[in-house]
């Protein structure tokens, strides 16, 4: 459905006249609507009734199963919503007239089919049960982002930031790469299925064999959390996120670190149900694997933690807050309990919606606050400072609530849907005896919430020195209807979970049951 999709949009991008008579967000909500429609798609698939056990396609390469259908539905649902905030035409209502002023967001063909391209590998990597479809994926979802990172020629730190992002996405790959090259010389094998089951076998007649998998599984695991900026590997996401437009860093910070971290979640599920490779290396009283998480979620939440408190650029600074959340889901990950796992899926649910409605309020108030800047220069300027949000509150009550509610609920203040994510992540450690990861959590959180609450306090009580031209002109400017109808759902799912949790706890503790099941 995706290929044939990316087929008829690249037809369109060869025909001129196309381009010309038809405005860009006819591309747009098309892709979307595509989007969709696969979802829905995916969804229909779920009736068959082996799909239960998991269906083998492509030889063996993917492998679909009942918890990669509806994760690859959450993806649709996200990128159409990712896509169809992109930058439209902006609606200026002067005191008797009212015009439509079209931003300078080119390239509208090249953006969606580089959203679909991404997607498309996002999928794949869920469903992958092989090193090769494996590494394939991820690249080409990776490839799709480096060029999205520097599709938008009129900011000046673009190119820069898709250069950083493809130097240290290469070194990644170069590691995942080494971690299968490793598995494939002492095994021979390239499926997974069939690697764990050598695993098993094989131990008790050469440990040598079982040390050499456990080896290049670290490596693959190395790579991918280069790939989502966990700490100490995340030095390259700050600088990224900060000099990519903002459209572009919703896409960095949400869709990628998705289909990574639940690809991760399930090689890992079935290596910890293989005792012998956690027996033959067991030196510390952990497995090195799981040591490997835990290591990487302590460095990440102290990093995100204290280095995110003296940030002053906004995006700078989810970026840290990015890398203090990447530190609960890695704890989550390491204690592999069905809790944690329930948890596990839990927070990336909540990551995702909450992060894709703080970046949706920042696009919109970078629109507002900079519309004459695209009236009258025809360029766009994203929010970097966080001083930039003085006393947005006064002039636009209703973003700096929905904002507002977004850092208190990635902050985890009750009884909003981070606090529930947190609370699940810290609970499920306690029970499983890592007190000091727990102790940790709860400092972190309690640090972190300074950042947020600085961010709350400028919204709010600052005064607003620079006006806009808006007010000297008397001008007022608006985002379109389904731009406002995103932020205004999401911000009420947030705000109102604890109404009604069952729908969303019950999935994820049948996704958790249905892993451990395998």
């Amino acid at each position: 459905m995706l290929i044939f999709s990316i087929l008829f949009l690249i037809v369109l991008m060869a025909i001129p006249s196309l381009k010309i008579k038809y405005p860009p967000i006819l591309f747009q909500r098309i892709s979307s609507i595509i989007l969709i429609y696969a979802g829905a798609i995916s969804l229909n698939a779920l009736y068959i009734q082996s799909i239960g056990s998991g269906i083998g396609i492509y030889s063996g390469l993917f492998h679909v199963t009942f918890i990669s259908q509806l994760l690859e539905i959450f993806i649709y649902i996200i990128g159409a919503a990712i896509l169809i905030a992109r930058p439209l035409p902006i609606y200026v209502t002067y005191p008797n007239l009212s015009i439509i002023v079209e931003n300078s967001y080119k390239n509208s063909i090249e953006y969606c089919l580089l959203i679909m391209f991404s997607i498309i590998g996002a999928s794949l990597l869920i469903s992958s049960s092989n090193l090769i479809s494996m590494y394939l994926s991820i690249e080409l979802q990776s490839f799709a982002v480096y060029i999205l990172s520097t599709i938008y020629t009129n900011s000046i730190f673009a190119t820069s930031a898709g250069l950083k992002y493809f130097l240290l996405g290469s070194l990644a790959s170069c590691f995942i790469l080494l971690g299968s090259g490793l598995i494939y010389t002492f095994t021979g094998l390239i499926n997974l299925e069939s690697i764990y089951n050598l695993i098993s076998v094989t131990v008790p007649l050469s440990s040598n064999i079982t040390q050499a998998i456990a080896l290049g599984f670290i490596f693959i695991f190395a790579g991918f959390l280069l790939k989502v900026a966990a700490a100490p590997l995340h030095n390259w996401a700050p600088d990224v996120y900060d000099d990519s437009p903002t459209i572009v860093t919703i896409w960095l910070t949400i869709m990628p670190k998705i289909s990574i971290l639940i690809f991760i979640l399930e090689i890992f599920t079935q290596i910890t149900s293989v005792s012998p490779i956690l027996e033959s290396l067991d030196t510390i009283g952990l497995n090195p694997i799981s040591s490997l998480f835990l290591i990487s979620s302590l460095f990440s939440l102290i990093i995100g933690t204290v280095v995110g408190i003296t940030q002053i650029k906004i995006k700078r600074l989810l970026a840290y807050s990015t890398i203090s959340h990447i530190g609960f889901i890695l704890l989550a990950l390491a204690i592999n309990s069905k809790q944690s796992i329930d948890s596990f899926i839990f927070y990336i649910i909540q990551y995702t919606l909450t992060n894709l409605n703080t970046f949706l309020i920042l696009l919109a108030i970078g629109y507002i606050i900079y519309s004459n800047i695209l009236i009258n220069k025809g360029s766009e300027k994203d929010i970097k400072y966080i001083s930039e949000l003085k006393g947005l509150f006064f002039s636009n009550p209703i973003l700096s609530i929905s904002l507002t509610i977004c850092l208190l609920s990635m902050a985890g203040t009750p009884p909003l849907l981070g606090f529930f994510s947190k609370q699940f992540v810290l609970f499920s450690a306690i029970e499983s005896g890592y007190y000091f990861m727990a102790i940790s959590g709860i400092l972190v959180s309690i640090v972190s919430a300074s950042y947020y609450l600085r961010i709350i306090r400028i919204l709010h009580t600052e005064i607003e020195l620079n006006k806009s031209l808006n007010d000297e002109t008397n001008t007022t400017v608006g985002i379109n209807n389904i731009h406002s109808l995103l932020i205004s759902s999401l911000t009420l799912l947030i705000l109102f979970f604890v109404l009604k949790p069952s729908i969303l706890l019950k999935s994820t503790q049948l996704l958790s049951l249905s892993l451990h099941s395998n």
